[in-house]
Order: C-alpha cells, then structure tokens, then sequence
C-alpha cells in the first residue's frame, strides 16, 4: 500500500510539472514582456540602492565603496542641524501639499466632464489636445514657461493691454509656487485623467439606468453612482501621491528657479543636487536623499494603515 500510494503522489507531481510546463511554454511571450520591466526594476532600482551605503561613508571615490570611512549617521546630524534644512523642509512639504490640493483633483475633474460629452468627435479632440502636453519634455515645458512670464512675455503684454503694471514673475518668490503648479497642471492633467476614465468605462451602465428610474438627474448620477464607481482609483492614486510628498521632482525647479525665489523655491531635492553633483558631496547628497525617501516610506505606510482601516482599499 505504502509502495502504492508513492507511486501515486510521484503520478500526481509529475502531471503538476507537466501542466505548469505547458502554461509556461503558452505563455512564453508574455513572460518575455514581464522580463523586460523586471530587468528595468533591477538595474535602475534594486541595483543603485547599494550606493547608499555611502551616506554613511566620509566617501573617496579612489578609495570605492568597499574602502572609504564609515562615519555613520553623522552626514544626517550635519543635515539635521544645517541653518536651511527647515526652509527645505517647508518649501517641499508645502509645493506637495499644493500639488495635493490644486493638481490632483483636476484629473478627476477632467474625466468627469469627459465622460459627460456626449458628441464624439469634440470628446476626442478634447482628450488629444490635453494629452499633447504630456510629451513635451520638461525643457521645452520650463522653456515656453519662461517665455510666457518674462518681463516682455506674453502674460506681461496682457495685463499692459488690460492697463495693469507688468511684473517679473520669474524674480518674485511670491509666484514661484503658483507658476510652478500650473505649468504642471497643465502638463500632465490630461494624461492623468486616463487612469479615470478607464475606471469610468468600468461601471455597470445597469446603475444609470436604475439611477435615473428612481429619478436621479445627472449631478445625482455623478455623486451616486460614478463617484462611489471610481472611489478605490481615487484611493490608491491619492495614497501613491502621498508616497511621493517628500520628493518632488528637482528637474523643472532647477530650470525655473533664480536667486531670488529661493526662499521658496529650494527644496530637499535641489539642496542635494548641487551639495552633491555641483559640491562633490556625495554622501552628504545620499544622507539627504536617503533622509527623504524614509519620510516618504513613513508617510505612505501610515496612509496606507489608514485608508485600510477607513476603507477596503489599500496597497498591500
């Protein structure tokens, strides 16, 4: 019996390997694909997380990795207690939270007006013209943002003809937030709202039609029925934008900034760039960096927390 019943597990474990054998060998071109992004993950993910070690390194590039002093969490002390670290900390938190407030809403709101037109043809154009912007790259983005606010640009020569005194945006910090904010509103609101209208195509059409028998008017409609529709997208966009509150991309602010928007301006991302790249820093450039993407780990992990407990949605 004994004989008998290994003779049978060993049957069933080789008919498991055969059938796993064959899913794989259907579906080879589709592990092809999947390699391709694994790879990108590893090389220009995983792979550079080795370098961090050197933000607990006094670093020498002739020395290497393996060679250099270990100085520990000093390069952290010295950012902690450096006399801009909480103007850099300010500026970041408050670009993001504006970004919060005024750029993630849009793309929502952009969908929603989408999905409402009914005219084909004008729904089309409309989402091809907002997704233009998108595939400009950021020089060309900074570039025409630079040529709109100059002192002769063409938002200056609006406001002269409406007899309003022009202004050198560009040089006031005051404007720096707002500029910056809607040169990326701009940019990427109607490529953002692809995601929304993918989860808008996704709800049952049964629940408009049982909407409007019970009387329910287009707001109602929104408010009851799309809105709750596309609530778990909302969620896990909002959470994967809170992952990123601490590191807001420096490329466009290194192209718009000048000495006297600073004060604004500068962000943890900028300060690392030139502390390492420019100053040849580099483990006081990886500390910062380093300090910045655990607040960022910190930030989306209790979201997360949160929203699981608020809500069925969550990342993990």
């Amino acid at each position: 019996m004994a004989v008998r019943s290994i003779a049978g597990t060993r049957k069933v474990v080789a008919t498991i390997k055969t059938e796993r054998r064959k899913r794989i060998a259907e579906s080879k071109y589709l592990y092809v694909m999947l390699s391709l992004p694994i790879l990108y993950f590893i090389l220009f993910k995983y792979g550079p997380m080795f370098g961090l070690l050197i933000g607990f390194q006094d670093y020498n590039f002739v020395k290497g990795v393996f060679h250099s002093e270990w100085v520990g969490l000093r390069h952290f002390r010295e950012f902690l207690s450096d006399p801009y670290f909480w103007r850099l900390v300010k500026n970041t938190v408050l670009l993001n939270v504006y970004m919060l407030l005024f750029y993630f809403p849009t793309p929502i709101i952009l969908a929603l007006i989408l999905n409402e037109v009914k005219l084909k043809w004008f729904k089309k154009l409309s989402q091809t013209v907002s997704y233009l912007p998108h595939f400009l790259s950021t020089v060309v983005i900074c570039g025409m943002v630079v040529n709109f606010f100059s002192n002769d640009g063409l938002v200056n020569r609006v406001l002269i003809e409406f007899g309003i005194e022009p202004k050198p945006f560009l040089m006031l910090a005051d404007w720096f937030r707002t500029i910056y904010i809607t040169s990326d509103i701009w940019q990427g609101v109607g490529w953002g709202s692809i995601i929304y209208l993918a989860a808008l195509s996704s709800i049952d059409p049964q629940q408009y039609e049982a909407a409007r028998m019970d009387g329910a008017n287009r707001w109602e409609q929104i408010r009851h029925v799309t809105l709750p529709g596309i609530a778990p997208v909302v969620t896990i966009m909002f959470l994967l934008t809170l992952g990123n509150m601490m590191s807001i991309g420096y490329e466009k602010i290194l192209l718009l900034y000048t000495g006297p928007t600073y004060e604004t301006a500068d962000v943890i991302s900028t300060f690392a760039y030139r502390r390492g790249l420019l100053g040849n820093d580099f483990s006081y450039a990886t500390a910062v960096e380093l300090f910045q993407a655990v607040i960022s780990l910190c930030l989306i992990t209790a979201a997360n927390q949160v929203s699981r407990k608020v809500s069925e949605t969550s990342l993990w």
